[in-house]
């Protein structure tokens, strides 16, 4: 009674351990047998790794473009220009009104004296200015919005807020070019999410046709197995380990594609970013990307070994005499 209930406790530990034993000789088998085949076995691979490489890459450029533009929420703004006779301390006063309106970040007043003042300083025309009566420029405040309060409808309406004072002449939005490069970011988005996705269908169709070619190549194995007594899931086992290896594989190549091209391309990108007076660095692929990849390839590997497995064990009977 002791025993039987020593040997059911047993169970499961030992079901696992099986289980673990199976799957690691269906591993180490399969790996022995893909490095046998070493060059076929490169070859489907290195178009793999291509094939994912050019995703990644697209997705390193928009990364790098959208760091380099840097965060285009603070570029949107309304400039409110002042009437000529305006005091500088009624334009204060309204600064700070719209300061506390809900939806703006930050109010601030350059006032008429501050403009001119800069303006003789960068447009070299001092003794011009000089000879005028009176300073020809108003004050303009300049006014950010909060963040989620930047979108169209809500600008607008705060243009139009803007407007119905009396003591303001006129108000410019700058958001027109900053809404296009946005459109432009979105839409690179969607073509690095379609390119994705067309790869990877092609990802799934190399490995599918190398596992279809490969069960073909070892149908008269397949068919001795199933005569003894193995299962569909018993020989297919290998072969879904063949898939996983081979995605596992080609991210690691393609990963490894666009660091080198990130670190070739680096030096001629700081050097165009220092002709432009900044000091942009160009970052390659980070650990986030590769663990993506890596498990991507993973599952792109082992879904098209199952499609091919499962179609082709499928047609093969044990032939008996």
């Amino acid at each position: 009674m002791m025993a039987a209930l020593a040997r059911r406790r047993r169970t499961p530990m030992a079901s696992l351990s099986n289980w673990t034993a199976r799957h690691g000789h269906a591993l180490v088998s399969t790996a022995g047998h893909l490095g046998r085949h070493g060059l076929a076995t490169a070859l489907t691979v290195a178009v793999m790794g291509l094939a994912l490489a050019l995703p990644l890459a697209l997705n390193v450029l928009v990364r790098n473009v959208r760091d380099a533009t840097g965060d285009f929420s603070e570029a949107v703004g309304l400039s409110v220009y002042f009437k000529p006779d305006i005091p500088e301390q009624k334009a204060r006063q309204l600064a700070s009104i719209a300061g506390q309106r809900t939806g703006v970040a930050s109010a601030t007043l350059i006032s008429a004296s501050e403009a001119l003042a800069e303006f003789r300083a960068q447009s070299g025309f001092g003794a011009a200015l000089d000879a005028l009566p009176d300073n020809p420029l108003p004050n303009v405040l300049t006014i950010r919005p909060a963040p989620g309060a930047d979108s169209p409808s809500q600008l607008e309406a705060l243009r139009s807020y803007l407007l119905s004072w009396p003591e303001v002449d006129s108000v410019q939005l700058d958001r027109d070019w900053v809404l296009r490069f946005s459109a432009i970011m979105q839409l690179l988005r969607r073509v690095v999410l379609i390119t994705a996705v067309l790869l990877g269908a092609g990802v799934i169709a190399v490995v599918g046709n190398t596992i279809r070619l490969e069960i073909l190549h070892r149908r008269d194995e397949i068919e001795v197995t199933k005569l003894v007594g193995g299962t569909n899931a018993f020989v297919r086992r290998p072969f879904l380990y063949a898939g996983v290896l081979y995605g596992l594989a080609a991210g690691a190549i393609a990963w490894g594609l666009v660091a080198i091209a990130g670190v070739s391309l680096a030096p001629a990108a700081e050097h165009l970013a220092a002709a432009y007076g900044s000091s942009f660095t160009l970052r390659g692929p980070d650990v986030y990307e590769l663990g993506a990849l890596l498990l991507g390839g993973i599952v792109l590997g082992w879904l098209g070994a199952w499609i091919a497995a499962a179609r082709q064990l499928a047609r093969i009977e044990p032939r008996t005499a």
